[in-house]
């Protein structure tokens, strides 16, 4: 990204900046401690199976704890979020209005008003002691319009900004974030899904010990793939979604919406918005703030979270399945192969195997090439020589 990106970004604003790259800073905490949590040796559920009468059920006997550090983590990034959009808000009213005396400056807050009558009390208690930008006619006040969940008809409390307020007022009132292991999806692997859209889906809520995962029938063993997560729970309400991706969402739309809008008015559906970076150096000073922001980086926590999850996975799949090919070298050296490749390189050799269900030929010959050039090079990196046959493969 040159640095003319940021052109639209006034100085009074550029702090801005460095709280979200905090937040993203605080991400990469709880990504890492989940990231060692969910690939525990032993799992982070442990079932049993119980006989019945005709049948076996497996249950859920017991669970790894999440690491406490975890929510409290959650909740700061959370709220750092908010503030970054209050900040904004009030960086730009003092920019308007000049300083503000203390009345005026304890009525600027950004409301998350669902209905058009709660904004419009929201901006009367401002009208008589509030600051200039926020009263009726405000160029701001549109801006800050534009971002009220009162927009979406049908799920307003689902808007990112009245999610914000949920989390962060229950976080900063009540206790930390809730979180809670959740069963996303599971499948019986003599029954495999075709895709990832025909798994069994599993309700989304907490998983709780005594829980029944599978029924078999008396007397056969079935092994199950389990798919566990991370919620959390949206104070007030039976929702659990994923954990990560809560936080991305709510991450990514303060960043490319929100703060933009505000500073700038940018209103949709001019495309692209402009965005801030989610990361660059704030442990040490500089001269020159724009700079460094261009030398930042636009790859969020939790996408590295997620390639790293994605690439451990496969990482351990794929030492069985390579080394069951002819001439492959042993399962400690194609580890260390597959350990020397990084998260995006380990996960885009992946993308070049493609899934069939039918056994199509040309996909068949397709993955098996894949693979072979996969032992291959697993074997150049224990310095063992190529297969004769496999010499002139790319």
């Amino acid at each position: 990204m040159t640095r003319s990106s940021y052109a639209w970004i006034p100085d009074h604003h550029l702090g801005v900046a460095a709280t979200l790259t905090h937040v993203d800073e605080v991400i990469a905490q709880a990504a890492e401690i989940l990231f060692d949590y969910q690939r525990q040796p032993e799992g982070i559920i442990h079932l049993r199976e119980v006989p019945m009468v005709t049948h076996s059920q497996t249950i859920v006997a017991d669970m790894a704890p999440i690491p406490r550090k975890v929510p409290l983590l959650v909740a700061d990034a959370m709220v750092a979020l908010r503030n970054a959009i209050e900040h904004t808000l009030f960086a730009e009213i003092e920019h308007r209005d000049g300083a503000l005396d203390e009345k005026a400056a304890k009525l600027v807050e950004m409301p998350a008003a669902r209905t058009y009558e709660s904004f419009e009390a929201w901006v009367k208690g401002r009208a008589k002691n509030g600051p200039p930008s926020l009263r009726q006619g405000s160029d701001l006040l549109t801006r800050i319009n534009g971002l009220q969940p009162l927009h979406r008809t049908k799920d307003s409390q689902n808007h990112p900004m009245a999610l914000l307020a949920l989390h962060t007022n229950h976080s900063k009132h009540r206790a930390p974030a809730i979180t809670a292991v959740r069963l996303a999806a599971v499948y019986r692997e003599d029954q495999m899904p075709r895709s990832m859209g025909d798994l069994d889906r599993r309700p989304e809520v907490p998983l709780q010990v005594g829980d029944v995962i599978a029924e078999t029938p008396r007397g056969t063993q079935i092994p199950v793939t389990l798919f566990p997560t991370i919620g959390i729970n949206r104070p007030g309400t039976d929702r659990w979604p994923v954990l990560m991706k809560e936080l991305e969402e709510l991450a990514i739309w303060v960043r490319t919406q929100a703060v933009p809008r505000l500073i700038a008015g940018f209103e949709p559906p001019l495309p692209p918005l402009p965005a801030l970076p989610t990361r660059y150096k704030i442990a040490i000073g500089h001269d020159d703030e724009r700079r460094a922001l261009s030398a930042g980086s636009t790859v969020s926590a939790a996408q590295l979270y997620n390639d790293s999850l994605g690439a451990a996975t496969v990482r351990r799949d794929m030492v069985e399945t390579i080394g069951q090919l002819e001439d492959a070298p042993s399962t400690e050296q194609i580890a260390s192969w597959l350990e020397s490749l990084s998260d995006q390189e380990m996960l885009a050799r992946m993308r070049q195997l493609k899934v069939t269900h039918t056994s199509e030929p040309e996909i068949v010959l397709s993955d098996f090439a894949v693979l072979e050039a996969m032992r291959d090079d697993a074997r150049r990196f224990a310095g063992l020589d190529v297969p004769a046959d496999d010499q002139t493969r790319p």
